[in-house]
C-alpha cells in the first residue's frame, strides 16, 4: 500500500507540472506571434531605411559615426539576453558564443547588457559590464530608442571605438543561432551613391544626421525584437518537449500502478487461499 501511494504522490505531481509547461507553452506562443510580427514589419522598414541612408550618405565625411576612430582600442559588446531560463540553451549557447568571440579579440572590450537573465553567469566572462538596460519580453521603440542614443553616446564620447550586437538571429522556430554584427561606425557602402541631380530639404547634413539616428534606432530595435522572438520559440519548443516528456512519464507511472495494484491484489487472495487451507487443516 505504501508503494501505491508513492507511486499516486508522484503521478499527481508530474500532473501538476505538466499544467504549468503547457501554461508556459500557450504563454510563450502567444508572444512569440507578437513579436514575430512586429519584427516582420520594423525589417522592411529598416533594410529601406538603410537603403536610404546608404544613398545620402556616399561621400559625406561630416558624421559622427560614419567616421572610423584612428586608434580604434576599444570594444563594445552589447549583449541581448533572455529575460528569464527555461527556453533550453538559448542564453548559454549565447555566452559560450560570446566567450569565443572575446577570446580572439585583442583590443580591450566591455559589455552593455540588454536583458535580466543570467547576472551571475555573465560575470564569469571576465568582462566589465558598463551598464545594464531592463527590456520587455515584447521591445517597444521607446526601450530602442535608449539603448540607441547611449551607445551613441559612447561611441561620440571616444569611449568605444567599435559597437558590436551580439544576440539570437532567428532563422526559424525551431532554430536561432548565435551571431553578431557591428552597429557603429556604420558600414558605408563603396556602390552607393546619390545619383542624378538631387535636391535635399532642408539640407544634405541635416537630412543625413535625421537618417543616421533613425537609422541606428530602427537597427537597434529589430535586433532587439529579433533576440526576443527567439527567446520566445525556444521557450514554446522547450516547453513542448516538457510536456511531452510529463505525458510519456505519466504513462509509465500508470502501467507502474497498475502492475502494483494486481501485484497487492495477487498478495491478498494468496493470503486469504492459505488462510482458509490453514482453517480446513
Amino acid at each position: 500500500m505504501a508503494n501505491l501511494r508513492k507511486i499516486r504522490t508522484r503521478i499527481k505531481s508530474v500532473k501538476s507540472t505538466q499544467q504549468i509547461t503547457k501554461s508556459m507553452k500557450m504563454v510563450a506562443a502567444s508572444k512569440l506571434r507578437r513579436t514575430q510580427a512586429a519584427f516582420g514589419d520594423l525589417r522592411t522598414f529598416a533594410d529601406k531605411s538603410g537603403e536610404i541612408l546608404a544613398r545620402v550618405s556616399a561621400g559625406a565625411e561630416d558624421n559622427p559615426y560614419l567616421t572610423t576612430h584612428a586608434e580604434n582600442r576599444r570594444v563594445c559588446y552589447v549583449l541581448i539576453v533572455g529575460n528569464r531560463g527555461l527556453c533550453g540553451t538559448y542564453n548559454t549557447a549565447l555566452l559560450r558564443y560570446l566567450e569565443e568571440l572575446a577570446a580572439k579579440e585583442e583590443r580591450e572590450s566591455f559589455l552593455v547588457v540588454a536583458g535580466r537573465w543570467g547576472k551571475d553567469m555573465i560575470q564569469t566572462l571576465g568582462l566589465p559590464v558598463r551598464r545594464s538596460f531592463e527590456i520587455s519580453d515584447t521591445p517597444d521603440s521607446a526601450e530602442a530608442r535608449e539603448l540607441s542614443a547611449y551607445l551613441r553616446e559612447l561611441y561620440r564620447d571616444g569611449e568605444a571605438d567599435e559597437i558590436v550586437l551580439v544576440y539570437e538571429q532567428f532563422r526559424s522556430v525551431l532554430s536561432q543561432s548565435p551571431g553578431s554584427r557591428t552597429l557603429l561606425p556604420l558600414q558605408r557602402e563603396e556602390s552607393a551613391a546619390a545619383g542624378g541631380d538631387v535636391i535635399f530639404e532642408p539640407d544634405r547634413k541635416a537630412l543625413l544626421d535625421t537618417l543616421v539616428d533613425m537609422y541606428l534606432d530602427n537597427s537597434v530595435h529589430a535586433a532587439l525584437l529579433e533576440a526576443r522572438t527567439g527567446e520566445h520559440s525556444s521557450r514554446m519548443t522547450a516547453m513542448t518537449s516538457a510536456s511531452d516528456n510529463t505525458e510519456e512519464l505519466i504513462a509509465e507511472l500508470t502501467l507502474q500502478l497498475n502492475h502494483a495494484r494486481q501485484s497487492a491484489i495477487t498478495t491478498e487472495i494468496s493470503e486469504i487461499v492459505g488462510g482458509a487451507e490453514a482453517l480446513k487443516n
